[in-house]
C-alpha cells in the first residue's frame, strides 16, 4: 500500500485510533499505568512495522492485530500480556524486527509466546512430500501447548479474525483456510472450552465449504424465526412464574438457535430434513448463585421445569456432578413441551455460563492476576498430560501426531475406574490396553490381559463408560508391534513406539557383531566401504536399518561374502530410479484452475468417494501418479485434503454445457412397502425421466412392512438429480430419497 497522503490519511489515522482507543477501555480500568504504557509500545511498534502493508481486503494490515487483540480482551477476557502479544503476533514473520527484539522491549515472557505464535516458513518444491505444511505448522503450534496456554488461546483469535474476513481471498485458499478450522482449529476451541468461538468457526466453515446448505439452513432459520419466538415464549411464560416465586435469583430465560453447523450435522447424520430436526432451538435457565449452592439451586429449577414438563428419561444429562474435561457444567434435560414438541432444556449457573462461553480463558492462570485452580484445572491438567505425552514422541511425522492429537480433541470422554476407585478418562473406542498404559508405562508394556467388570477380557477389549477395570501383567515385557492397531491413545502409542524402537536398537546393536564376526573370517575389513557395499546390495537405507535385518534373520549372515556381493554390484534399477517418471510428470507446470470438460495439461477423474455432477461445488487435488481428481466440497473426505493438503488443492469448474457422457450418481430409497412401489420407481427412472441405471437393488422387510434399497444411476447434471429424486418422492407419502456419496 503506497504511503497515505491527505484527507485519506487522516480518514485512516482516525479510523486507527477509534480502534485503539476502544480496546484500550475494553482493557478497563484496573490495568496498571505500567501495564498500558506496554501495550501503547506495542500499538506505536506494530503501527510502524505494518505501515504500508494492507490485506487481501485492501485494509490497512494493523487492523489484523488490532482485531486479534480486541477479541483476545472482548471474547475472551484475556489482560494487557495477551493484548502486547495480540499486537505483535505477526511482526517477527512479516517484518524486519527480530525476537530478540521483541525480548529486549518487551521481556522474555512476551518474546517466547511471538515465537510460539510465528510460523513455519518451510517451502516445499514437490507435492508429493510426505507430509504437509499445514500439519508442520498445527505440530508447532501443539508444541508450544504446555509452554503457554496464551499462546493457542491468541492463535484462535487470530484464525477467528481470519474466518471473519475469509471473502476476499481466492476460492481455493477459502476451502483450505476454512477445512483447516474445521479439521483443528474449531476441536481445539471445543477442547478449551471456547464455545462461542468454537461454533462461529464451525458455522463460517460450513458457509466457505458448503454454501448451499449454508444458505438454505440460514434461510429456513430466517423463516421460522417469528414462530420459534412465539413458541419459545409459549414454553417459558408458566416456568417464569414458577421459578420467580422461589428464592432463587433468575438472571435470565432464553431460547437459543442451534448453530446452523450443528443442524447442518444433525441433517447429514440422521439423513432427515431441517424440518425434522428437533432441537433446532434450546432453551437455557442461567441462575445467580453462591458457589457452595450452585449444583443444589440447578437441579432445584429441573424439578420445578419437570413437574410442569415431562421430562424425556434417556436424554438427562448431568454435567454437574461430572465436569467435561474442558470445564464445561450444566445440568441438560429434554422436555416434552407445548404442541407436543420436544425441547432440550440447559441449566446452568452464572459463573457455569461464563466458563461455558470463554472456556478455561475464563477462570485459567494466565488471566493475569488470578492463581485460583479448580477442579476444573485439574481434568485440563490431566489430559494436557496426555497430550504432552503425544507431542514428545519424536518418531511421529507431523501427520502423524496432528492426527492422534485430533483423536484425543475430538473423541468423546468416558469415565473408567480401577479397582480401588481412582477415575481415569480416556477416549470413547479406547481398549483394556489403552487403560493399561493410561495407570502407568510401565504396567502397559507388562499387560497379558484385564478383567473389567470382573469379567476377564483380551488387551483389545473396548471399554465402555464407568467400567471397573483391572489390569493383568508379567514380569517380562509383552509389547510387540501388532499392539500399535490395539490402541487409540497417543500416549500409548508413544510408549508402544519408544520400547520397540529400543528393542530394534538392541537387536542391532546383535546384528552388528554378527556381521562383524561374518566379515573377520573372510579376512575383510570392517570398513565403511564394505558396510556401504552390502547395504546398496540388501538395499537397506541405514546402517541400523541393515543390522536389524541380520539380526532377525532378514537378511542370512551366510550370504555376507564380500567377494561375491562386489561381483553381483550392478544391481537392477532402484525404486527411486523407477519412479522418476512419475516424479517428472509431477513437475509439469498446472493452471491455476481446472474447468471440467475443457482440455487440461494434467489428467484428471471424477472422484468416486463423492461422484461429482455439474452444478456440485468442486474443488480439485493433485494426486501421486494419477492426475488430478474432481472432489465435491462436501465430500467426506474434503475436510481431510483440504487441511493437510492445502498446497495440493486447486480451484475447478464446470463448463456450462456440452459433456458427451452422463455422470454416475448413487441414491438410496426407503419408505412404507406398498404394492407396486419399485414398478413406479423405475418406471420414472427409465420410461418418465429416460434415466440409465448401473444397477437397483431394493428389498422388503416384510416383518416391518418397509422397504430400502440403493440405485445407481446415470445423470445430467445436479439439476437433472433433483428433479429426479423429487418424482420418486412424490411416488408415495411415507418415500425418502437420499444422495449417497458412494
Amino acid at each position: 500500500m503506497p504511503l497515505l497522503e491527505g484527507e485519506t490519511f487522516e480518514i485512516y489515522r482516525s479510523e486507527l485510533l477509534k480502534r485503539y482507543r476502544h480496546l484500550l477501555r475494553s482493557l478497563g480500568k484496573d490495568v496498571s499505568k505500567e501495564k498500558l504504557n506496554k501495550v501503547r509500545d506495542a500499538f506505536d511498534l506494530a503501527a510502524r512495522s505494518h505501515e504500508g502493508m494492507v490485506r487481501k481486503s485492501g485494509e490497512p494490515y494493523i487492523f489484523h492485530p488490532l482485531a486479534v487483540a480486541q477479541i483476545a480482551v472482548s471474547e475472551l477476557g484475556l489482560g494487557p500480556t495477551s493484548v502486547i502479544c495480540a499486537l505483535l503476533h505477526d511482526v517477527v514473520e512479516d517484518t524486519e524486527i527480530t525476537l530478540d527484539d521483541i525480548e529486549h522491549r518487551f521481556g522474555l515472557n512476551v518474546a517466547s509466546i511471538i515465537d510460539g505464535l510465528t510460523k513455519i516458513s518451510t517451502v516445499f518444491d514437490n507435492v508429493d512430500k510426505d507430509h504437509s505444511i499445514q500439519a508442520e505448522n498445527f505440530k508447532k503450534m501443539l508444541l508450544t501447548l504446555g509452554e503457554d496456554l496464551r499462546v493457542i488461546l491468541i492463535k484462535l483469535c487470530d484464525r477467528l479474525h481470519n474466518m471473519r474476513t475469509l471473502g476476499s481471498v481466492s476460492e481455493n485458499t477459502k476451502l483450505k483456510i476454512a477445512s483447516e478450522t474445521n479439521f483443528i482449529y474449531a476441536p481445539l476451541a471445543h477442547r478449551l472450552g471456547l464455545n462461542a468461538i468454537k461454533t462461529e468457526m464451525e458455522d463460517l466453515a460450513l458457509k466457505f465449504t458448503e454454501p448451499e446448505l449454508y444458505r438454505e439452513i440460514s434461510q429456513k432459520l430466517a423463516e421460522t424465526k417469528l414462530s420459534r419466538q412465539r413458541y419459545i415464549r409459549e414454553f417459558i411464560e408458566p416456568l417464569r412464574s414458577k421459578l420467580d416465586n422461589t428464592d432463587m435469583k433468575i438472571v435470565e430465560i432464553k431460547g437459543r438457535p442451534k448453530s446452523i453447523y450443528g443442524i447442518a450435522r444433525k441433517i447429514k447424520v440422521q439423513q432427515i430434513p431441517f424440518e425434522e430436526v428437533y432441537d433446532v432451538f434450546a432453551i437455557r435457565v442461567i441462575i445467580d448463585s453462591p458457589l457452595f449452592l450452585e449444583k443444589a439451586d440447578c437441579w432445584k429449577v429441573y424439578s420445578i421445569i419437570t413437574d410442569q414438563y415431562r421430562s424425556h428419561a434417556n436424554r438427562l444429562r448431568d454435567w454437574l456432578s461430572q465436569p467435561k474435561s474442558n470445564g464445561y457444567e450444566a445440568l441438560h434435560a429434554t422436555v416434552l413441551g407445548p404442541k407436543g414438541r420436544w425441547v432440550e432444556i440447559q441449566i446452568r449457573s452464572k459463573r457455569m455460563d461464563n466458563v461455558a462461553e470463554r472456556g478455561l480463558a475464563a477462570h485459567w492462570r494466565y488471566k493475569e492476576g488470578s492463581t485460583n485452580s479448580t477442579p476444573q484445572h485439574q481434568a485440563f491438567e490431566n489430559w494436557l498430560s496426555n497430550v504432552k505425552d503425544t507431542l514428545e514422541n519424536q518418531d511421529l511425522s507431523a501427520l502423524e501426531l496432528v492426527s492422534e492429537f485430533r483423536f484425543s480433541l475430538l473423541g468423546e470422554e468416558i469415565y473408567l475406574f480401577t479397582p480401588r476407585g481412582d477415575v481415569k478418562n480416556l477416549p470413547l473406542g479406547s481398549t483394556a490396553l489403552d487403560f493399561a498404559f493410561a495407570v502407568h508405562s510401565q504396567v502397559g508394556l507388562h499387560t497379558i490381559g484385564a478383567k473389567v467388570n470382573n469379567k476377564l477380557v483380551p488387551i483389545s477389549h473396548v471399554l465402555k463408560n464407568g467400567d471397573i477395570v483391572e489390569i493383568l501383567t508379567t514380569q517380562k515385557p509383552r509389547a510387540n508391534a501388532g499392539w500399535l492397531d490395539l490402541v487409540k491413545t497417543g500416549k500409548a502409542r508413544g510408549k508402544i513406539r519408544e520400547f520397540l524402537k529400543m528393542e530394534k536398537s538392541k537387536l542391532a546393536s546383535i546384528g552388528k557383531e554378527m556381521v562383524e564376526r561374518k566379515l573377520k573370517s573372510q579376512e575383510e575389513l570392517i570398513s565403511e566401504k564394505n558396510i556401504s557395499l552390502m547395504m546398496r546390495y540388501f538395499q537397506t537405507a541405514t546402517a541400523a536399518e541393515f543390522y536389524h535385518k541380520v539380526a532377525n534373520g532378514d537378511i542370512k549372515v551366510e550370504k555376507l561374502i564380500i567377494k561375491d556381493i562386489a561381483a553381483k554390484k550392478s544391481t537392477t534399477k532402484t525404486a527411486e530410479v523407477q519412479e522418476k517418471p512419475a516424479a517428472s510428470r509431477k513437475k509439469q507446470k498446472v493452471k491455476g484452475q481446472i474447468v471440467i470438460g475443457d482440455d487440461f495439461e494434467m489428467s484428471y477423474q471424477l472422484a468416486k468417494c463423492c461422484n461429482p455432477l455439474p452444478g456440485d461445488p468442486i474443488f480439485g487435488f493433485i494426486t501421486v501418479g494419477e492426475g488430478v481428481k474432481i472432489h465435491r466440497t462436501s465430500c467426506p473426505n474434503a475436510q481431510r485434503l483440504m487441511s493437510q493438503y492445502g498446497y495440493r488443492i486447486i480451484t475447478a469448474s464446470w463448463r456450462s454445457e456440452g459433456y458427451e457422457k452422463p455422470f454416475e450418481a448413487v441414491l438410496s430409497v426407503s419408505g412404507i412397502d406398498d404394492v407396486g412401489i419399485v414398478s413406479k420407481i423405475t418406471d420414472i427412472i427409465s420410461k418418465n425421466m429416460e434415466v440409465n441405471m448401473r444397477s437397483i437393488n431394493i428389498q422388503a422387510n416384510e416383518a416391518e412392512g418397509t422397504f430400502e434399497g440403493r440405485l445407481e444411476v446415470f445423470l445430467q447434471s445436479k439439476a437433472h438429480l433433483d428433479l429426479l429424486m423429487q418424482k420418486i418422492q412424490g411416488t408415495h407419502q411415507y418415500i425418502q430419497v437420499k444422495r449417497l456419496d458412494a
